[in-house]
């Protein structure tokens, strides 16, 4: 599996995180086949919130990785908080309580990477600043990293935190790319021109915080997966399936090998509990498309170069 440098620090992780967001209702002989079958080839960074399954989620990965074989220090585990229900909360009182459930239920003592879930409107940066000293140095969390947020909503918690931020959890891909098309698209009077996130792939880019791509292959505000509808993405797919037969791989292995094309050296989130499906995206991390291939799947799936 292909690593990467996750942000300023010099730890190494592979280039596919495995999300874990919908392995609450799997059966825990399932879910410790995945988890093996993940480590295995390279998949050690798992990727939890504490919302996830209302929390569940962190219990039964706990219950099926003390099945796996593997130890602690096998894996990398990060989780997120800040969301409760009806706000988002990044007050220190409720990011300790939240360390500490997400610890307890994944029955572990540290956290190699906290990252708040969601920004908080309400956010006090000298509250976030005093929760995370208070977590480094208890030694509960090791990293520090935020989610869906633009660049001055990082560099307000920059003015206050101590620890680097090291990660920027994004939704990005072939039908979600509209970090990559505002830039192209500069100084246009059209739609893709509009600058909806504040150019925070540059801004990640120029700060060096990794990007982390989620739902990498859907499509819209969670209209669906793009791979195989083509009532809606004829001429995208028709091309996946092309490449899929040049490079003797799926379009979900092309579509993963298009994320992590881009020189952003993004992590892409895999939140399939499909093993075989898994084995797709494991083979797009060995993909690495041409130029010419890489702009030609942007245009297909309805895009323009001005």
């Amino acid at each position: 599996m292909k690593t990467i440098k996750l942000g300023k620090s010099d730890v190494f992780v592979p280039a596919v995180a495995v999300g874990c967001m919908r392995i609450a209702d799997m059966e825990n002989d399932d879910l410790v086949k995945h988890l093996n079958y993940c480590i295995e080839q390279g998949l050690n960074f798992f990727d939890h919130a504490d919302i996830y399954g209302g929390g569940n989620c962190e219990k039964v990965f706990a219950k099926a990785f003390k099945e796996t074989g593997f130890k602690r220090e096998d894996v990398i585990l990060q989780s997120k908080c800040g969301i409760r229900k009806g706000v988002y909360d990044f007050s220190k009182d409720y990011i300790l309580d939240s360390v500490d459930g997400i610890l307890s239920r994944l029955e572990t003592d540290y956290l190699d990477m906290l990252v708040l879930h969601r920004p908080d409107a309400l956010v006090e940066p000298e509250e976030v600043a005093e929760a995370f000293d208070i977590l480094q140095n208890s030694g509960k969390v090791k990293n520090f990293g935020v989610s869906n947020h633009r660049p001055m909503q990082i560099e307000l918690l920059k003015q206050y935190v101590n620890q680097d931020i090291l990660v920027n959890q994004l939704q990005f891909g072939i039908g979600h790319s509209g970090m990559v098309t505002a830039g192209l698209e500069a100084n246009m009077l059209t739609d893709g021109s509009v600058d909806r996130d504040g150019s925070v792939l540059d801004y990640c880019r120029v700060n060096k915080i990794t990007v982390q791509a989620w739902s990498p292959f859907l499509y819209g505000f969670f209209k669906g997966v793009f791979i195989g509808d083509k009532e809606n993405f004829a001429e995208l797919n028709d091309l996946l399936d092309e490449l899929s037969e040049k490079y003797d791989a799926t379009p979900t292995a092309v579509a993963t090998a298009w994320v992590l094309r881009h020189p952003a050296n993004i992590q892409m989130i895999a939140g399939t509990t499909n093993t075989d499906r898994m084995a797709e995206i494991v083979k797009g991390s060995q993909i690495n498309l041409t130029r010419e291939e890489w702009y030609k799947i942007y245009l297909s799936s309805g895009h323009i170069l001005p």
